[in-house]
């Protein structure tokens, strides 16, 4: 094959990420809506809900790892445009058909509202990908929350089950700080293995909900916070790292400057 259209270890994984993302949109269908619009309410919608969840999780540790073994390895010519493509698939579309299938089953929801709220989070990532590719940032970090953190936020909030309101403006707050210039730090050295923890740990968490386990709602919807908690915290590590790199290059320019 011509090296152009040869697939690297890398590309495997991002082609991984772009099933999960497929997969976890399937889940959604024929677990939550589907049992929905036929009158099963119950159902195997909870453990459903969960397996969507866990498969964007999923996606999320195959992005995570196809960037490190590019780094480490090589990545064909199509890597770049293999990784957009399958982040807007896991990212983009699952996120928000997880908030348009919300809004179809909750009792308090208003459907049509929270389409327009799901066609903001996938209209806002669909940004962030092109901002992404065509804008060049400072190294080792990013503009904007990362669309798979900002995808995992969304499912968050959506799982707090907060009163409609509420809902809706955290998942555009959550749209609007994807394509903000607020900086996050870029997953790498001990940050990627806290997040990698992190996704393993919230795996967990969603797999104790599913199955009914003792506290299992409490502990989700712990996580769930702890996650919105982390969206808003995480940004000011990098703000403050930038604030030191200032403090610093003022410290050394004025010792240049004495005699």
């Amino acid at each position: 094959m011509p090296l152009s259209l040869r697939l690297s270890i890398a590309d495997t994984l991002t082609l991984g990420n772009a099933t999960c993302g497929f997969m976890a949109v399937y889940f959604t269908t024929t677990g939550i809506l589907i049992p929905h619009l036929s009158g099963d309410e119950f159902g195997m919608a909870r453990n459903s809900a969960a397996t969507a969840v866990i498969l964007m999780l999923c996606a999320a540790v195959f992005d995570l790892f196809d960037g490190l073994v590019a780094r480490k390895l090589r990545s064909s010519p199509m890597g770049a445009e293999l990784d957009n493509l399958s982040d807007l698939i896991s990212f983009g579309l699952a996120p928000a058909y997880f908030v348009l299938v919300y809004g179809m089953v909750a009792s308090d929801a208003h459907e049509r509202v929270a389409a327009v709220g799901a066609i903001v989070v996938l209209l806002a990532v669909v940004l962030r990908l092109a901002r992404f590719s065509c804008v060049t940032v400072k190294d080792g970090t990013f503009q904007g929350m990362p669309s798979p953190f900002g995808a995992l936020t969304v499912v968050s909030i959506v799982l707090l089950e907060l009163p409609f309101v509420a809902t809706l403006l955290a998942i555009l707050g959550t749209a609007w700080l994807m394509v903000s210039r607020v900086e996050y730090p870029k997953p790498r050295g001990r940050l990627a293995v806290a997040m990698l923890s992190w996704i393993v740990l919230s795996m967990g968490l969603l797999a104790a909900w599913a199955f009914d386990a003792p506290s299992g709602q409490l502990l989700l919807q712990t996580g769930c916070a702890l996650q919105l908690v982390m969206g808003a915290v995480i940004p000011l590590f990098a703000t403050a790292r930038r604030v030191n790199n200032f403090r610093g290059n003022r410290r050394e320019a004025r010792a240049a400057q004495l005699p």
